[in-house]
């Protein structure tokens, strides 16, 4: 069991930069691979990126690839968000999500555990 909790979303201007964060409970966070999943109202909750259990390997959906980067301390059972040059078309709420066999990262049917989301809205 591992349980996810996500902070660092807000309100920030086109343009902007905003870093999420979600920090897992447990012992055994390197042991997980984790993603980072967004929804907005009416809307499937989409991928936005992923990371191997030691950090190595990421994954980027074409829509933020070269602005959101991806990363994780496994010392201190955070994984990260930065999340530059946002859009309006990046609001939506945030959800950090983990799992120890998931094989199809940008699958969210893949997950087990899931945080509770952090809202990120960007205005033009």
């Amino acid at each position: 069991q591992v349980q996810l909790v996500e902070s660092g979303g807000g309100l920030v201007q086109a343009g902007g930069s905003l870093r999420l964060s979600c920090v897992a409970s447990g012992r055994t966070f390197s042991a997980y691979v984790m993603g980072w999943f967004r929804q907005t109202p009416g809307k499937e909750r989409e991928f936005v990126a992923a990371i191997s259990r030691t950090g190595v390997t990421t994954s980027y959906a074409d829509s933020v690839k070269d602005r959101f980067t991806i990363s994780r301390d496994n010392a201190e059972n955070t994984v990260y968000l930065q999340m530059n040059s946002l859009k309006p078309e990046d609001t939506a709420v945030y959800f950090c999500a983990a799992d120890r066999y998931v094989s199809r990262w940008r699958d969210k049917s893949a997950y087990d555990y899931w945080g509770q989301g952090t809202q990120v809205t960007v205005s033009s």
